[in-house]
């Protein structure tokens, strides 16, 4: 056989393989799309090394991508597949029993990684199985023993790639069916007016206070945003309480709703980071809901659960006694976005998001810190996350440039729960100014902040630091996010032209 000839088989043989897999995907996340979207193969083995990512990666993932984390993960699983994919066709055209075989160690690793998931059900290992078996037989038929120089069956291949054709299309159909069943659930919901409304803004605020919906920033694990049926959801209280209780969507909207404007931020924040926002939330108190239900002296974690088994642990003792810890319903004047935890998540004024804010709610259980590590702490998170002092310049942005003369400073600061008290600038090596702080409507939300510098030309380095109500000022060392939120004065350079 002439090399071209090889070269030319190997290519078809190649191809073969990566149209199998195609096809067995294809067919398994049509059967996911069907039952549970989450035991797709490519979700569940991106859950899992999500779960295993080691901190540093995790953090340097969210630093590096940002909220495109997710797709540039999804997309190497894609990549690595059809690696693995194009090696199993070739390895079968010269042994056709390594297809079945490679087929079949596909399936089972798509299959473990589905069952491994929290929120796993006993049906999570089918679509991977269905997909390993597809392509296996499909694999074996193409290179079935035939007098063709290709090495394998035409027909077979034609066939293979209708197949994938008609799953792949189908599985696009039904998700895009099941998530519009969510979207439509959400426009349907009507909210109540509070019973408690958010005080009106202060005036004198400069705009972007209120973080809109869709530049809300968005950090979790979730590879796809959960579609959650709104009829069949409920919120389950339970665990180390006396009388454990179960709400239905309408029964939580019948209760008294307060609205309030709160800041909320991860604690992936850089120093200067964009991982924080403010919105106007609506939601049920969480304390009297506990209360109702009876709380064991022992307790002291409560411990929600999201509908994709997130799990994020929250103190008890700052549950009953920060004002405002709601069940959100409501963001902005309409439902809570899909992507930020329809129908209902948890916020935790004065805590990190991952210490208070479960996105999809579906469970509150009263345990122990003792007893159960949440998802974070499990990976060396401090159990707690009390929100840190911090400050941030927003203009000039760094690296920019600007006219000498007159030049607006701005930024904001935060220290939930204490408020901050002083916002001081430094430009080079010159003294520290105070800015002016903005009106705000509580010290639970960011504070906004500005001065006048007078700036000559030449390149200039500005820093930012902040005090907060009891006069402690933000440390200057710099540290890291992990494990309880990043420290450090907020500095940019910018260059000023004559």
């Amino acid at each position: 056989m002439s090399t071209v000839e090889s070269r030319r088989r190997a290519g078809l043989s190649g191809l073969a393989g990566l149209l199998t897999a195609a096809a067995g995907i294809a067919v398994a996340e049509l059967l996911a799309a069907l039952t549970d979207p989450a035991a797709g193969p490519a979700v569940a083995v991106g859950g899992v090394l999500v779960d295993a990512a080691p901190t540093p990666v995790k953090e340097f993932a969210v630093r590096t991508f940002g909220t495109a984390d997710k797709p540039v993960l999804l997309g190497g699983i894609a990549v690595a597949l059809a690696a693995v994919a194009v090696l199993v066709g070739l390895l079968a055209a010269r042994r056709r029993w390594f297809g079945p075989g490679g087929a079949a160690l596909f399936a089972i690793a798509g299959a473990a990684a589905a069952m491994s998931r929290p929120a796993a059900g006993p049906a999570a290992a089918l679509p991977s199985l269905l997909g390993g078996a597809v392509t296996g037989i499909v694999l074996w038929t193409l290179h079935r023993p035939a007098p063709r120089p290709e090495g394998f069956d035409r027909r077979a291949f034609l066939r293979a790639a209708a197949l994938v054709a008609v799953a792949g299309g189908a599985a696009v159909v039904t998700r895009r069916v099941r998530g519009g069943a969510a979207t439509r659930d959400r426009e349907a919901v009507r909210l109540p007016a509070p019973a408690d409304p958010a005080p009106p803004l202060p005036a004198g605020q400069d705009p972007g206070f209120v973080t809109a919906n869709r530049d809300f920033y968005r950090v979790d694990t979730a590879l796809t945003v959960p579609r959650v049926d709104l009829g069949a959801w409920r919120l389950r209280i339970h665990g180390r309480v006396e009388r454990p209780r179960t709400f239905t969507f309408a029964e939580l909207l019948r209760r008294p709703l307060v609205e309030r404007h709160i800041t909320l931020n991860c604690v992936s924040n850089e120093v200067g980071g964009p991982y924080i926002g403010t919105a106007r939330w609506l939601g049920v108190p969480l304390a009297p809901l506990l209360r109702e239900a009876g709380i064991d002296p022992g307790a002291d974690q409560v411990l929600a659960r999201s509908v994709d088994g997130m799990s994020i642990g929250t103190p008890l003792g700052t549950v009953l006694d920060t004002p405002d810890v709601l069940l959100c319903v409501g963001m902005n004047g309409e439902p809570l976005p899909l992507e930020h935890g329809f129908p209902v998540r948890m916020l935790t004024p004065g805590v990190y998001g991952y210490a208070g804010a479960c996105k999809w709610l579906t469970e509150l259980e009263l345990t122990t810190f003792g007893a159960v590590d949440a998802y974070w702490v499990a990976r060396g998170w401090a159990p707690r996350g009390p929100v840190k002092t911090a400050s941030r310049i927003d203009r000039p942005g760094a690296f920019g440039r600007v006219r000498a003369g007159s030049v607006p400073v701005a930024g904001v600061a935060w220290a939930q729960g204490r408020g901050i008290a002083a916002v001081e600038v430094q430009v080079d090596a010159e003294p520290w100014r105070r800015a002016e702080l903005l009106p705000v409507p509580s010290d639970v939300t960011w504070v906004q902040w500005r001065l006048t510098w007078a700036a000559t030309p030449g390149p200039h380095t500005l820093r930012v630091r902040a005090a907060d109500g009891t006069g402690a000022v933000q440390p200057e060392r710099r540290a890291t996010p992990f494990p309880d939120g990043a420290t450090g004065w907020h500095t940019v350079t910018v260059t000023v032209d004559g």
